[in-house]
């Protein structure tokens, strides 16, 4: 074949012309996307992302765990407070086990919370440290009346240990 040949051949077979460009098209468009996943698979964002989430689960699951407490298993209730908390926040709760508890059998309660919404407002990964908002729903059943709905705003802190986010402090939010 002579170098004047191959302009006619693809004159004439266009069908071949076409499959050679579709060819080239969907090389250069698989490196494109194989390139942009790898670079969104590595990106610094993701990671934060990821620990963003992981922040707001544990504060969600906090949050709920010290709102809810029934009196008739408040020694466990308790001990899942204290699994929820570090820091001053776990302190206070160790502390005050025996007074609380004696208080929770008088008033013969029970709660249970609903998280209507929760964010995070701050992350510092570096240090390790988170700070949240919520709406809460809290349920209070007294032993011999009716349920009592009533809705709290909370802001905290959480804190990352060896066993993952925990609350480090919390509070109402006031509402004016």
């Amino acid at each position: 074949m002579t170098g004047a040949a191959w302009p006619v051949r693809w004159r004439r077979d266009p069908l071949r012309l076409v499959a050679v460009a579709l060819v080239l098209v969907a090389g250069v468009s698989a490196g494109w996307f194989g390139l942009s996943w790898y670079g969104a698979a590595h990106d610094d964002g993701l990671a934060y992302s990821r620990t963003r989430d992981e922040a707001l689960l544990a504060a969600e699951q906090g949050i709920q765990n010290l709102n809810t407490l029934d009196y008739r298993t408040a020694a466990d209730g308790l001990r899942i407070w204290q699994d929820s908390t570090t820091g001053n926040l776990h302190d206070q709760l160790v502390n005050g086990a025996e007074k609380f508890l004696d208080q929770i059998a008088i008033t013969q309660t029970i709660t249970t919370a609903t998280i209507l919404s929760c964010a995070i407002t701050e992350l510092d990964d570096r240090a390790g440290k988170a700070s949240f908002i919520a709406a809460v729903e809290i349920i209070v059943t007294p032993v011999n009346g009716t349920p009592t709905p009533k809705r709290e705003r909370l802001a905290g802190e959480l804190t990352r240990t060896d066993a993952g986010w925990k609350l480090s402090s919390i509070g109402q939010v006031p509402v004016t």
